[in-house]
């Protein structure tokens, strides 16, 4: 009989044995029923709202340890307490056949199991855009996680001929196994003696791989761990062949070889863990890896890069896990960096002097955290923090900058790393950036700039013209002496060839004469612009101060540098920190504000003084109310000269107080504006049936009385978009899995010459538009909160780039007279933009406003903002600045479930526990079957 013959017989024997006892079947309708229930209710999946399944791997552990104790409690203590043990010992053929055969058929019992539970990533993946990496991941992690436990029953049971015995001996060692990195033993320890235990431990492992990443170092404990006890079963039954009171050498040498085993098992587990970048990344996008982006801003480093990171030995349990995760990212960026980053990792509790640089150079400090264990709470100042320093340039990130908790049902707060490698690479990028700068603008340049002014000849310029031409030029040589050779000017007469330039330059670029002030007739050229082979960016000249005029050209020479600092001019509502005290008055914006100086200089912006600030590399104009015609010919003339104009604006607003709702008139003012660029908003706002939950005050009627409560409620005002909805093929939508829209109204958008329209926001085909000016919901009775659909139902436009060349809306009536009673002349007009011009419209007031993030996260249960990121991606695609794009939107919080009724969720979860049913009785059926066919071919070799 041949070796697989022999563990094939063994393997078959044993599922048989266990499909013929009733018990077996309710263990696994057991199995399977637990496993939905903690899914479902005591995970609470739908609260949760996160397009993944970690909550049915974050049990296995635990739930694996009963399942395969039950598993192998009889495999070998039923054949020693009935004695077919002995038959089996004097077996012509190794023992090892048998352990490795039971072995395999425990292992099948427990994919079996686990198939029981498929249905639930089937119903995420139908339901969203699931990641089956960390699914696949999780299941291969839970088989081998179960092999290891019943290897350790098999060893249990080989001991014992007692199966109770046997079950508990089993459940206690893999309960040990698990809690050596639980949180109930490493909060009662330092950090690096958790982290030693965490290796150890078998939760730690598990979690590890569940997140997507398969790491030979987890891989191999289990590999291990699983050789080991079943090496043990099979020394500990060939030790009942052997003579008790003899000790031949043959004994000797199967001891010094299970001992040798052991030990090379261990040494191996130790060999392999400094081994961090042995590993493959299985999730969608290689969330966990390096990315091309990253792998090319480190290949720009010249010279050494530090990244030290200062973790405390004792800090908050839930941050603890997080550290050995980021460790080994650093890691990983030293090894992609061939040598030229230095890695360091330090407690400052045992450095002193470090703690001290740390403090008053790099200006972090230790955050106070509370913990807690079962007899006191206190507070530790913990260490969670990262230093990225190139040369004399640094960036330091926190904890806020890099974790994410999530928070929802009745389940315990989530914390999770949110994006390391983007912020990483981020503050790695801004240091080098910063370093490469210095004071050499034009070192970031890559093609030579020419500045090109298009100015009359002097006896046509008024006096003060002359000698800001004179004052400008002189500083012209300066900066073309320190380029390098990559910047050079010259001046162009209009006027020349009989005007020729002057037509070139109207037609083209809608440059007009200027007059030297109200009532003057002579007119005059004075215009500058920066060009190289990809652009045309026009200077602003609206004062001719020459002690402005360094500044300007620095900020015009920055849009041609490659990954400088960009500034963003900002204009939104002037806040009343009264009114907002009691949320009255216009939306406010500060967590936009914060959001955008994180990776931006930004610049507060009223644009009443009819110009924007000539440092600014963008306009984001949010939530404007009632602009006049100054603020109108700000705007149209930043986008005339070729740059990026942001927009977020509609009809209404929306104000939250007291517990009332209301919907307020907000005019912009920019009607008649949009409308000379084909664009036009409605006077109504859009509703959608696929929404997102907002804890809105319900108005409640009961009988002749009223009442006002706060539910969380499906808003159809609260927009839930998705792809295809948020365009996957523009790069601000593209990695955006989910944006949430509150109070938005319908763009038309009309065809006109020269733009190119993209959308890149819509709603559902299962929305309408409603001009109710009623928004708060209301409820009849014991029925919950409704909204009529009125009219069609229908996809509308949200969000909507124009692209090309823009026509001045202040072309036909001419510059307004800006500040003429003071004595100040007219602006120069520009009629026609550059083809890098762009505008970029979202139509609602409200979405990124203070207010209505905080109703997000409510709602959502996570710091995860989607308008915020939304903005900046319109940012960074705006200002050519994509570097970070593809990897900004990657973290799992990021996905979540779409809105669904109560109704539905519930028919989802019955059918999932049906599923489970079916699966069985499939199980069942199959059994009936073999054993029927079974019996028919005995009886026929009997004859029967």
């Amino acid at each position: 009989m041949t070796t697989n013959s022999v563990i094939r017989r063994v393997a078959q024997k044993e599922v048989r044995l266990f499909f013929g006892s009733p018990v077996a079947w309710l263990f696994l309708a057991g199995f399977a029923a637990l496993t939905l229930f903690l899914f479902f209710w005591v995970e609470s999946w739908f609260a949760r709202n996160i397009a993944d399944v970690r909550p049915l791997f974050e049990w296995m552990p635990l739930l694996l340890i009963p399942l395969s104790a039950a598993l192998t409690m009889r495999m070998w203590s039923e054949e020693r307490r009935t004695g077919t043990l002995e038959h089996v010992l004097v077996q012509p053929v190794g023992i090892w056949r048998f352990v490795l055969g039971k072995f395999l058929a425990c292992t099948g019992l427990l994919l079996l199991a686990l198939l029981a539970t498929l249905p639930l990533p089937v119903s995420a993946a139908l339901m969203a855009d699931l990641d089956w990496g960390p699914v696949a991941a999780g299941y291969l992690a839970s088989l081998l996680l179960g092999a290891v436990y019943i290897s350790i029953g098999l060893f249990v049971s080989a001991r014992t001929d007692n199966p109770i015995v046997s079950l508990i001996g089993s459940a206690v060692l893999g309960s040990l196994l698990y809690l050596a990195s639980s949180s109930t033993l490493t909060a009662l320890v330092t950090d690096s003696s958790a982290e030693r235990l965490r290796l150890l431990g078998s939760g730690a492992r598990f979690d590890n791989i569940t997140r997507g990443v398969l790491d030979i170092r987890d891989l191999g404990w289990c590999l291990s761990l699983i050789i080991g006890f079943l090496a043990l079963n099979v020394f500990s039954l060939e030790r009942e062949r052997w003579a008790r009171d003899i000790r031949s050498r043959k004994q000797q040498r199967a001891t010094a070889a299970i001992l040798l085993l052991l030990a090379n098992l261990l040494l191996a587990n130790l060999w392999l863990q400094p081994l961090s970048g042995m590993r493959l990344d299985v999730t969608e996008g290689r969330l966990y890896s390096l990315s091309p982006t990253t792998q090319q801003i480190l290949g720009q480093l010249q010279e050494p890069l530090l990244i030290r990171g200062y973790f405390s030995d004792r800090t908050h349990p839930l941050l603890a896990p997080l550290v050995p995760q980021l460790r080994d990212l650093i890691e990983e960026y030293a090894s992609a960096s061939s040598g030229r980053i230095r890695v360091e990792f330090i407690d400052p509790a045992e450095h002193p002097e470090l703690e001290r640089e740390a403090r008053d150079r790099f200006r972090m400090n230790a955050t106070p955290l509370q913990i807690a264990d079962r007899y006191q709470s206190t507070l530790v100042n913990a260490w969670f923090h990262i230093l990225v320093r190139y040369g004399d340039e640094f960036t330091t990130l926190g904890f806020t900058d890099l974790i994410d908790v999530r928070s929802a049902g009745n389940t315990e707060a989530e914390v999770r790393l949110r994006n390391p490698e983007f912020d990483l690479t981020r503050a790695i990028r801004d240091v080098l950036q910063q370093y490469q700068l210095g004071d050499d603008l034009f070192s970031t340049i890559e093609q030579p700039v020419q500045l090109v002014a298009y100015v009359s000849p002097h006896a046509l310029l008024p006096e003060r013209l002359r000698q800001y031409r004179d004052a400008i030029q002189a500083q012209l040589d300066a900066q073309v002496a320190n380029s390098g050779g990559k910047f050079s000017y010259r001046f162009a007469e209009p006027e020349a060839n009989d005007g020729a330039l002057a037509q070139h330059l109207a037609d083209t670029w809608g440059f007009q004469p200027m007059i030297a002030g109200l009532g003057e007739e002579q007119r005059f050229w004075f215009y500058l612009t920066l060009e190289d082979e990809r652009q045309v960016v026009q200077l602003p000249t609206d004062a001719f101060d020459p002690d402005d005029f360094a500044t300007v050209l620095e900020a015009g020479l920055r849009r041609f540098a490659g990954g400088l600092t960009k500034t963003v001019a900002l204009a939104v509502p002037e806040m009343n920190e009264q009114m907002a005290r009691f949320h009255l008055g216009a939306p406010t914006f500060a967590n936009l504000e914060q959001a955008i100086t994180r990776d931006y200089t930004i610049r507060s912006e009223q644009l009443s003084d009819g110009s924007v600030d000539p440092d600014a590399d963008i306009l984001a104009v949010v939530a404007p109310r009632a602009l006049d015609a100054a603020s109108l010919f700000a705007i149209d003339q930043f986008l005339m000269r070729g740059g990026t104009v942001v927009l977020a604006t509609a009809p209404f607003s929306v104000e939250l107080s007291n517990g009332e709702m209301r919907l307020l008139d907000y005019p912009s003012g920019l009607d008649t504006w949009l409308a000379a660029h084909g664009l036009h908003i409605a006077p109504e706002l859009v509703l959608d049936e696929q929404n997102a939950p907002f804890p809105a005050p319900v108005l409640r009627r009961v009988g002749d009385y009223e009442f006002r409560d706060v539910q969380m409620i499906d808003y159809p005002y609260f927009l839930d978009i998705r792809p295809p909805a948020l365009n996957p093929q523009h790069p601000i939508t593209a990695n955006l899995p989910q944006l949430t829209l509150g109070w938005a109204a319908p763009i038309e958008v009309q065809p006109v010459q020269g733009l190119r329209s993209i959308t890149l926001l819509r709603s559902s085909e299962r929305a309408w538009t409603s001009a109710n000016r009623d928004i708060l919901p209301q409820q009849e009775g014991q029925a919950g909160p409704r909204f009529v659909v009125e009219g069609e139902t229908g996809s509308q436009v949200l969000g909507v780039v124009l692209e090309g060349r823009f026509q001045s809306a202040f072309a036909s009536r001419g510059a307004p007279a800006i500040g003429a009673e003071n004595g100040r002349e007219p602006r120069g007009l520009l009629r026609r933009s550059a083809e890098s011009a762009r505008l970029v419209l979202f139509s609602s007031n409200d979405f990124m406003d203070d207010q209505m993030l905080n109703a997000m996260v409510a709602a959502a249960g996570t710091q995860y903002l989607s308008p915020l990121e939304l903005f900046m991606n319109t940012l960074e695609w705006s200002l050519q600045d994509q570097s970070l794009l593809s990897i900004r939107n990657r973290a799992h919080f990021n996905r979540t479930l779409p809105p669904m009724s109560r109704e539905a969720q519930q028919w989802i979860e019955y059918l999932n526990y049906g599923l489970a049913v079916v699966w069985l009785l499939i199980l069942a059926g199959v059994h009936r079957l073999r054993t029927s066919l079974r019996r028919r071919a005995y009886r026929r070799r009997l004859g029967l």
